[in-house]
């Protein structure tokens, strides 16, 4: 009989026996028993090992890369000690778990060159970008969690984007300019599946989209802190863009950005028509918002379709201009369908409910400025005319209830085509104080109940052109 006297330094003793001996003495008995509590040792991967150094200076991509790979060779975590990586993009395997833990900070380098270009889809539009600083692509089943910090260090690209801004917009290139100024996004999630990012991290100062999820399913977040306001006012850094993906959850988000919060988006024109993939199944739940757009943001890329979303327990703060804001343009197409937002605390917001179909026209609407000659083949996609009666998103079977507002300056802000109303749309018990009611337009088959409007002007909502909207109080 065998018997084993102690375990150290991954050895497993047998008298003064080590491990490859005992294997020689013992044979395949005892192969399973020696070497399992080494291979759930062997599962953790520091980067430090693989020659990464945490002093805020020196370019680490290559070895926390090699740690990564070696990771999903096995199916493991990777650990980072203490201290601050500069590093550009990295690339999350299947299987791989990046622990980014407490303590620890993953510094996005500045120079663009260190995020590769690939194939992806950008702002609507498939088109090679610059890969984001944290990626998980086309891979299945990947973790990104811990309570440090993916900090992109986002500045430079924010600059370098208002810089191109004063160089185009005179020429009627403001459609352009958030396309010609590469930015890299903080974390993107892009055709893949069983991916899980949350548990506390802090991401910050994103140069362009904190976390894009796009042509993904099966994707939880769970406990984000995102804060890009940090050093200046980040353009387009959006929070959480969920992009022509499902069977999405997004829970316990705490958001403050300077765009759209909670975010969600199907293509862009004629290149979204094109690949016509919705964003369907979603859950948005238990987050807050402290600075963005609003509490929940639909499109402006609406081309794809959304149906089948749910929002609840959703809070926003008094620097979030709408509480639920729906947004497209008459070359967008697409729908939205099953649409259920309920139990909202919405503060201070310029607009408690705000649909507008004509969005941002000089951003919204591209056109080559006459006598331009040469220019990238993403102009030409962007410009493609969409026929008329496949522009117009249409919006229906919408239910919003349990709405708490306070400090509002407007109630509702409700503009879509006569020829393509709002429709069917179900609100009750609401509980909204606003300086004015505001209006809705072109809407049909809209039914109010229990709701408790105060509005200190003692205005009424107008209502033009509209259908069948009943139980508003008067």
């Amino acid at each position: 009989m065998i018997r084993f006297t102690s375990m150290t330094n991954g050895y497993v003793h047998l008298g003064l026996c080590r491990i490859a001996k005992c294997v020689r003495v013992a044979g395949v008995l005892l192969l399973g028993t020696l070497l399992a509590p080494l291979a759930a040792y062997a599962k953790d991967f520091s980067v430090a090992s693989y020659g990464a150094k945490a002093d805020g200076t020196t370019l680490n991509t290559a070895a926390i890369q090699r740690a990564i790979d070696a990771a999903a060779k096995h199916g493991g975590t990777v650990t980072l000690p203490d201290g601050t990586y500069l590093t550009g993009s990295l690339f999350v395997k299947s299987g791989v778990t990046l622990r980014v833990d407490k303590g620890v900070t993953l510094l996005g380098s500045q120079s663009i060159s260190d995020y590769p270009e690939m194939p992806t889809r950008v702002a609507g539009i498939e088109m090679t970008w610059p890969a984001a600083l944290i990626n998980v692509y086309k891979q299945t089943g990947a973790t990104i969690t811990g309570e440090g910090t993916i900090d992109g260090d986002g500045k430079v690209y924010w600059d370098s984007y208002w810089a191109l801004r004063k160089v185009e917009e005179p020429k009627g290139l403001r459609w352009a300019s958030d396309y010609d100024a590469k930015r890299p996004r903080l974390i993107q999630i892009f055709d893949s599946s069983k991916v899980h990012l949350g548990g506390g991290l802090n991401l910050h100062r994103a140069g362009f989209w904190t976390v894009h999820i796009c042509y993904s399913h099966d994707v939880v977040v769970d406990g984000v802190i995102i804060r890009n306001n940090i050093g200046g006012r980040g353009p387009s850094t959006d929070g959480i863009d969920i992009d022509s993906s499902h069977d999405i959850d997004v829970s316990h988000a705490d958001i403050e950005v300077n765009d759209d919060a909670l975010c969600l988006k199907a293509g862009r024109d004629a290149d979204g028509l094109r690949v016509n993939r919705p964003t369907e199944n979603v859950k948005l739940h238990d987050n807050i918002v402290r600075d963005g757009a609003a509490g929940v943001t639909f499109g402006s890329e609406t081309s794809g379709g959304f149906r089948n979303i749910e929002a609840w327990n959703i809070t926003t703060l008094e620097h979030v201009p709408n509480g639920i804001l729906f947004k497209s343009a008459h070359t967008r197409g697409g729908f939205a369908q099953n649409v259920r937002l309920h139990d909202f605390n919405i503060t201070g917001a310029r607009i408690v409910l705000s649909i507008t179909m004509n969005w941002n026209p000089s951003y919204s609407y591209a056109k080559i400025p006459d006598g331009m000659t040469s220019y990238p083949p993403y102009y030409t996609v962007l410009s493609t005319p969409v026929p008329a009666d496949k522009g117009i998103a249409h919006i229906s079977d919408v239910h919003i209830w349990n709405i708490h507002a306070t400090g509002a300056r407007t109630a509702f802000s409700v503009d879509a085509y006569t020829n393509a109303p709002v429709e069917s749309v179900q609100l009750d018990h609401l509980d909204i104080a606003a300086q004015t009611a505001g209006h809705i337009d072109d809407a049909k088959d809209w039914r109010f109940s229990d709701a408790s409007f105060h509005f200190a002007d003692e205005s009424k909502v107008q209502l033009k052109d509209d259908t069948n909207v009943t139980g508003l109080p008067q």
